[in-house]
């Protein structure tokens, strides 16, 4: 029987208090929070340590991306902070995808590595730009292939690719989807995206949303709601 779908919170805040009222505001209910690029820079690994003590798990999104010696330098220096998943870019190569899988089991045992394959926010014209000459769900499904081979756990995908994926990869990979918007939600700036329900019926292990909580009235009901979704 396949893990239910987990909810991770896209903590796109500007700093640690804001971080922290958020959490105060929604409760012990979230279990996962990811901390991006801009948390990170603006407040450094002690913010990790900071929201792991509260009980969240951490989903660390800095998509590293790099010659392969600096990303596992970079992953190394992790070493010991409470993260859960952590993500790199799956068109880093292949070589830089293993020595990010090897950084991470000696520096972070723990921690399951995630390429990130096409940016929720690419279609297949700004693919293009970029001189790949393909629809965004065979890149995903190329880079996919490529990163579990050299020993990355699992994806951050769009919900779209998610069918093909599972079908593809198996039920071992952990698949996370971002570009998820409840029903009537903005997509602002997402191309590809999808109910809660729909990405869980579609084999997600884990769903992130940022926006919808963060600016919801009462950011505890909206997680509520989306869970209660989840387990339907």
């Amino acid at each position: 029987m396949p893990k239910p779908t987990e909810l991770i919170l896209a903590l796109d805040v500007p700093d640690k208090a804001a971080a922290i009222e958020m959490l105060d505001r929604i409760g012990p209910d979230l279990k996962w929070v990811k901390i991006g690029l801009q948390l990170f820079v603006k407040e450094g690994p002690a913010l990790l340590d900071a929201v792991a003590a509260r009980g969240q798990n951490i989903f660390l999104d800095l998509k590293l991306h790099d010659i392969p010696n600096t990303v596992a330098s970079a992953i190394k220096s992790l070493k010991g902070k409470p993260v859960g998943l952590l993500t790199i870019h799956g068109a880093g190569s292949s070589e830089m995808i293993r020595y990010a899988a090897e950084a991470a089991a000696e520096a972070l045992p723990d921690a399951t590595v995630l390429a990130v394959t096409v940016l929720t926010s690419m279609n297949r014209e700004q693919l293009a730009d970029i001189g790949i000459d393909a629809e965004p769900q065979e890149q995903v499904l190329r880079l996919g292939k490529l990163a579990l081979a050299k020993g990355a756990g699992g994806l951050v995908c769009s919900p779209q690719e998610l069918r093909t994926l599972r079908e593809e990869l198996g039920p071992d990979a952990v698949l996370v989807t971002p570009g998820i918007r409840p029903a009537g939600a903005d997509l602002n700036d997402q191309q590809r995206v999808m109910t809660p329900a729909q990405a869980a019926e579609l084999g997600s292990s884990f769903i992130v949303v940022g926006r919808p909580i963060l600016k919801a009235d009462d950011p505890a009901a909206a997680v509520k709601a989306i869970q209660a979704e989840l387990a339907q």
